[in-house]
C-alpha cells in the first residue's frame, strides 16, 4: 500500500512561484496525497491555494496552518468553502492557535482564551459548511440571526485538521476534528503520543484509521553533501527560531518531550550571540529526532519508522531542482 504524502508548498526561497507552482503539478501526476501552504506573517495563504486548486486536478490542498484569530470563523469558514468549490472538494482545513507574539504583535488581537476560541470557531464552521442556519450561543461567539452561506457547499463536511500541543487541546482535536498537526515530538516518543491520541479518539466514538495523524518534522531529501548540510542548517536555524523567540507555547513542548537544556541553551545562545549562535547550540542528535535529512533510501527508512509508530501522512520536503528526478524522489517516498 502506498503512503500518503503531504509536501508543503514553499517558494519564498530559492525558487520562483512558478517554479514552485510546476513541482506541485508534478506532485500531482506522480499522485500524492496533500500540498500544504503554511501562513504567517508574509503572503497569504488562500491566494496560493487558488492558484494550486487550478493548477492541479487531484492533489488535496491543504492550510498548514492559518490561525484561528486574524479572520473570523464565518470568513474562514467563506474562503474554505469557497476554494472547495473551485477545487471540487480537494480542500483540508489547517487551523492552529499560532501565539501570543504573532497574534497580538502582528495582528492586535488578544490571544486568550485560546483553547475555547478553537472549539468554537470549529463548531460554527461546521454549521456553515453543513448549510444549516447559524445560530450559536458560545462563550466567544454570540450569534442568532440564522445566517447561511449564500451557496451550496460542495461538501457539507469538510476535512479539519487541527495543529495543537498541550494535553488538553489534543484531547480536543481528536474528540472534534479529523486530524492532528502535531510538532515538536521527538522520533523515540512518536509512537507513545500517537497510541494516547488514537485512545482519545476512540473515546470519541470514531475509528482511528479515519482521524489523519500527520508526521511531526518530516524528512528532507537531499542526496549530496551540500545539499544535506544546508538542510540541516535550515533546520538547526527553525529549531532554535521556536525555541528562543516564538514564546512559551513551543519552550514548553520542547521540555515536555525532555529537551528542557537544549531550549534552554538556545535560547541563552540567542541572547549572547543572535540566531546563528543558538542554531549551533542544537544538538545533532536532538535534529534527528525532530526531523530527518538523507537520502532518497535513508528518507524511505525513516518514513517506514514514521508509519510502524502510526503516522498515517508523512511530510517531505525535496531538494531537487530537475523535474524528472524530483518526480522519481516523490515516486519512492509514496512507494
Amino acid at each position: 500500500m502506498s503512503r500518503r504524502i503531504g509536501m508543503g508548498f514553499d517558494w519564498q526561497g530559492s525558487m520562483d512561484r512558478e517554479t514552485s507552482l510546476k513541482r506541485a503539478q508534478i506532485a500531482d501526476e506522480v499522485g500524492i496525497d496533500s500540498l500544504w501552504v503554511a501562513e504567517a506573517w508574509g503572503q497569504d495563504a488562500f491566494t496560493t491555494l487558488v492558484q494550486l486548486a487550478e493548477r492541479t486536478s487531484n492533489v488535496q490542498v491543504a492550510t498548514g496552518i492559518v490561525n484561528i484569530y486574524s479572520r473570523t470563523p464565518a470568513a474562514l469558514a467563506q474562503h474554505f468553502a469557497t476554494i472547495d468549490e473551485l477545487s471540487e472538494g480537494r480542500v483540508i482545513v489547517g487551523l492552529g492557535n499560532s501565539g501570543p507574539q504573532v497574534i497580538e504583535h502582528f495582528h492586535g488581537v488578544p490571544f486568550q482564551p485560546a483553547f475555547k476560541r478553537m472549539r468554537e470557531t470549529v463548531e460554527i464552521m461546521k454549521i456553515l459548511f453543513s448549510g444549516e442556519r447559524l445560530n450559536y450561543d458560545g462563550d466567544l461567539f454570540k450569534l442568532q440571526r440564522g445566517f447561511t452561506l449564500r451557496f451550496d457547499t460542495y461538501r457539507k463536511q469538510l476535512p479539519i485538521y487541527l495543529a495543537t500541543l498541550n494535553p488538553k487541546s489534543v484531547k480536543m482535536t481528536a474528540e472534534i476534528s479529523d486530524g492532528w498537526l502535531p510538532i515538536m515530538i521527538p522520533m523515540d516518543r512518536l509512537k507513545e503520543e500517537i497510541d494516547q491520541v488514537n485512545d482519545w479518539v476512540r473515546d470519541a466514538g470514531k475509528d482511528p484509521a479515519d482521524f489523519t495523524i500527520r508526521a511531526p518534522g518530516g524528512v528532507t531529501v537531499a542526496n549530496s553533501p551540500e545539499d544535506q548540510a544546508r538542510a540541516r542548517a535550515g533546520q538547526a536555524g527553525t529549531l532554535a527560531f521556536y525555541c528562543a523567540r516564538m514564546g512559551e507555547f513551543y519552550y514548553r513542548q520542547l521540555s515536555r518531550q525532555g529537551y528542557e537544556d537544549e531550549a534552554n541553551a538556545a535560547r541563552l545562545a540567542w541572547k549572547d550571540g543572535g540566531g546563528g549562535a543558538a542554531a549551533q547550540s542544537i544538538p545533532g542528535e536532538m535534529l534527528e529526532q525532530f526531523g530527518f535529512v538523507g537520502t532518497t533510501e535513508e528518507c524511505v527508512e525513516r518514513l517506514e519508522q514514521e508509519a510502524d509508530a502510526g503516522a498515517l501522512l508523512h511530510s517531505v520536503n525535496v531538494m531537487e531542482p530537475d523535474p524528472n528526478e524530483f518526480a522519481k524522489i516523490l515516486e519512492a517516498l509514496k512507494g
